[in-house]
């Protein structure tokens, strides 16, 4: 069986898009799946959160896009067992340009990951914050696309214009493409806006929001400033409670897919 893809996507910035990726990657190889990181965010953050540093990006996701290097070749190893990630490098901030020019311009990263068989269970997708040439490359490779919602007022209005990207793409070039589900991010049960947000959330798209939902933690702010996810920076946070239930919600979810389909 080949890897399930899944991009973590939201285009507006500062969502914890990145912190999810870092950790819901980790939580997931922490229950032995084997599972890959691809950085497509030119900025680079889930790499440096991974320890990855800027002198050892000698290939890069710019590579796997452009260049036909295989993901097993780029891919280095974290100090997470089971986690691997393709870091990113600013070369990647001109890949948008050079896609342009190509005639399949968004199905180069379907084509890298898929013509050649790579030993991962989960490949995660880290896509840059804006809906633009790499994100859609991003969703025409996947199989689904997860969404974290950060529990504020303009936030559902922000994924409404996501789910229309994800059904151009459906339409046009990936008719396999599903939501993996929305997570809500930075939630404080305190907040009533952000009661009201979760509300809102769940009676539109009912049980494609997650029931986990990630809280406001100072420990998951910390962990990237030493290099690690939060599940070794601290292993009891509330943050990293909430990844590992995150990565269990998605892996059950997952299984009854798959019982659903025998």
């Amino acid at each position: 069986m080949r890897a399930k893809i899944i991009s973590i996507a939201n285009q507006k910035g500062g969502v914890g898009k990145t912190t999810t990726a870092i950790n819901l990657g980790a939580a997931l190889a922490m229950r032995g799946e084997r599972v890959l990181l691809i950085d497509l965010d030119p900025q680079g953050n889930a790499s440096t959160g991974l320890g990855v540093s800027k002198e050892t990006r000698h290939l890069s996701t710019y590579d796997l896009l452009l260049r036909e290097a295989t993901p097993v070749e780029i891919a280095q190893e974290t100090d997470v067992d089971n986690l691997w990630i393709i870091p990113a490098t600013m070369d990647l901030s001109s890949a948008d340009t050079e896609l342009m020019a190509s005639a399949r311009r968004v199905v180069h990263l379907r084509n890298a990951l898929r013509l050649r068989e790579a030993p991962y269970t989960y490949i995660l997708i880290d896509c840059p914050p804006s809906l633009n040439l790499l994100t859609v490359n991003a969703f025409v490779a996947s199989d689904t696309v997860l969404v974290p919602l950060q529990a504020e007022f303009f936030a559902l209005e922000g994924l409404s214009q996501l789910l229309l990207t994800v059904r151009e793409v459906r339409t046009t070039a990936n008719s396999d493409l599903r939501l993996e589900g929305v997570v809500l991010t930075m939630f404080d049960r305190r907040n009533n806006l952000c009661l009201q947000v979760e509300e809102d959330a769940r009676e539109n798209l009912g049980d494609l929001v997650f029931q986990t939902k990630v809280p406001r933690n100072v420990r998951l702010s910390e962990a990237p400033s030493f290099a690690m996810p939060v599940l070794n920076y601290d292993p009891t946070s509330r943050g990293a409670i909430a990844y590992r239930s995150l990565a269990a919600e998605l892996l059950q979810r997952n299984d009854l897919k798959q019982v659903s389909h025998v």
